[in-house]
């Protein structure tokens, strides 16, 4: 996981028990570097889930905080094992050739305002 995590201009955050929180230059780049920790990681005959959503961050130090940070950890959780999945915002903001969609539908998101479309980023 570090090894992807490693290469800029990904830059990881913080961990927390068996979680990562890292931050890119740009969506796709996010999702391209999510996909292949799930694939590399599934090799090993694990699953992970991740989560992710573009937005204003708050810099506090070598800490990133905020609302858009809170949403990632959220859908996060919306997440199965082996599965990648973006805001309405991330699919929005990526170009329209470098990635696959998959519609997951709206969710409420525990302690966001408002409905979340959601989608898979299809490998």
């Amino acid at each position: 996981m570090r090894g992807e995590l490693e290469r800029p201009p990904r830059r990881e955050i913080d961990t927390a028990g068996d979680g990562y929180f890292a931050t890119f230059d740009g969506p796709a780049r996010g999702v391209r570097c999510a996909q292949a920790i799930t694939r590399d990681v599934r090799r090993l005959g694990l699953d992970v889930r991740a989560g992710l959503h573009t937005g204003e961050v708050e810099v506090l130090g070598e800490k990133v905080s905020g609302i858009a940070v809170h949403i990632g950890a959220r859908i996060a959780a919306r997440a199965a094992p082996g599965e990648v999945i973006v805001s309405n915002t991330v699919k929005d903001s990526s170009p329209a050739r470098a990635l696959r969609f998959e519609d997951r539908g709206v969710h409420a998101l525990k302690g966001v305002p408002g409905d979340w479309r959601l989608y898979l980023a299809a490998a």
